[in-house]
């Protein structure tokens, strides 16, 4: 479920009694509606005409800009108009605090704690903390507290009112977001695109040195079947020999049979020495 999206039937109540209140009533029901718990849109309520009745009348005046400050505005401009406004409860002033934080969230998405504690007025770290966890558990926003960096990291939050005029703004904003979004798709199809080519030349290349590979293993083994099978010492065999060893056994009775021809050939000279 999204944020804020059971807000509207929380300000319901406020919008049927209001059809009947003008005047002081329906400054009460200002004064009420901006304090009650869970209601934080006021748009509505705003349109209606026994509201904006109250804009002409002097008495009443204050309360429809209190109205207007709650649905649009900040904790900060309302201290810079508190002296032409009502006084805010405690109920109300902790309400626009966390409306506040809406409104700057929509503005940057890192709040820094030395931030919120001048915008929102907080006497301490430990006040602004509690406030934002309050804020979490009501739906108002989605975050995270960085103590380690002393800032608010703001994940998601609640929609506020629409100020009158700011419409354009907001279109310009989006029409903004649209191009750079679309920018962004275009470079992440043209990346894609860039990683397929690749993916389908590194195919191919496998593909080549696979079938050259296995053309090299065909011909080895044709040439080994020809030549015989090669021992341990990379010589070829036949008949079960290594051709080199049978080589050197056919060499060595050759050479003893020199040897023994020289022998005999010495004794006989003997002999024939002795017979003189």
């Amino acid at each position: 479920m999204e944020l804020g999206t059971n807000f509207a039937a929380k300000l319901e109540p406020f919008l049927l009694i209001s059809k009947s209140a003008k005047g002081a009533a329906a400054a009460k029901l200002i004064q009420d509606a901006t304090s009650a718990q869970g209601v934080f849109v006021f748009a509505e309520l705003l349109e209606l005409p026994n509201i904006q009745e109250l804009s002409n009348n002097e008495q009443h005046a204050p309360f429809f800009s209190l109205l207007q400050v709650f649905s649009y505005r900040t904790y900060k401009d309302y201290l810079a108009h508190k002296d032409s406004l009502p006084q805010l409860n405690q109920a109300q002033i902790i309400k626009l605090k966390h409306l506040s934080i809406v409104s700057l969230a929509a503005n940057r998405r890192i709040l820094p704690y030395s931030l919120l504690l001048q915008e929102l007025q907080m006497p301490t770290i430990r006040d602004l903390e509690d406030l934002i966890i309050d804020a979490i558990y009501l739906d108002i926003l989605r975050g995270k507290l960085d103590q380690k960096e002393q800032q608010l990291e703001i994940e998601y939050t609640m929609g506020r009112d629409l100020e009158p005029g700011k419409a354009e703004a907001v279109l310009a904003a989006l029409k903004t977001w649209a191009s750079t979004t679309a920018s962004v798709i275009s470079a992440l199809d043209n990346k894609l695109a860039q990683i397929a080519s690749y993916s389908a030349a590194v195919a191919v290349d496998n593909e080549e040195h696979d079938r050259a590979y296995n053309a090299i293993l065909k011909d080895v083994s044709k040439d080994t079947k020809k030549r015989g099978p090669l021992t341990a010492s990379g010589n070829i065999m036949r008949g079960g020999l290594d051709l080199a060893d049978a080589m050197d056994v056919d060499e060595e009775p050759r050479m003893k049979g020199r040897k023994g021809m020289a022998v005999d050939a010495m004794i006989k000279q003997q002999r024939k020495r002795n017979r003189f």
